[in-house]
């Protein structure tokens, strides 16, 4: 309950006061700037004059216990490393000798197809796995795989492809970039 000479805050406007007299439900308050003014009591509440003792006694001053907060921050390093750009791409060999054990009986359509579900399948993979380079080792030959690969990754807006290095895979190799932005 308020009392004459208690300080009080009136809800939902920014006035303080003192209380003058208390009649009935109607409270006369005098503002911080001097001005006399009436409120219902349900609309003030008592605020203290000082702030209450928030620290346990046993804590003489802040500094030991901003020491204390600061100890028990783990330090953690705020710069992020960019990704490296020059990571080793994802590698794909497709000869047919490395897909399959053996290939006594498969006709060239059948290995196309071979080739061409393992080329989509670790496509997939990479966009999926959000890897940004994968080189696919065709081999040289008559340039079939190479064609119907390039037809594959047309399908695909986020994707460039590019002969792969030559000093690494000769000419029997595309490399792909895969961008991360969508």
């Amino acid at each position: 309950m308020l009392k004459p000479g208690d300080k009080v805050a009136v809800l939902d406007e920014d006035l303080e006061g003192r209380v003058l007299s208390i009649s009935g439900a109607e409270v006369d308050i005098e503002t911080s700037e001097g001005f006399l003014l009436s409120f219902n009591v349900r609309d003030l509440v008592k605020v203290e004059d000082v702030l209450p003792d928030i620290l346990p006694p046993e804590v003489e001053n802040f500094s030991e216990v901003i020491k204390e907060k600061e100890s028990s921050k783990k330090r953690r390093s705020s710069r992020v490393k960019p990704k490296e750009r020059n990571q080793p791409p994802m590698e794909v060999d497709l000869h047919i000798g490395k897909l399959v054990p053996k290939t006594g009986g498969l006709s060239n359509y059948e290995i196309l197809n071979i080739q061409m579900d393992t080329a989509r399948r670790q496509l997939e993979f990479a966009i999926s796995k959000r890897i940004q380079k994968i080189v696919f080792i065709h081999g040289v030959g008559e340039g079939v795989l190479r064609a119907e690969l390039e037809t594959l990754f047309h399908r695909y807006d986020n994707i460039k492809f590019y002969d792969a290095d030559y000093q690494k895979y000769g000419l029997g190799a595309t490399e792909v970039y895969i961008f991360q932005n969508y």
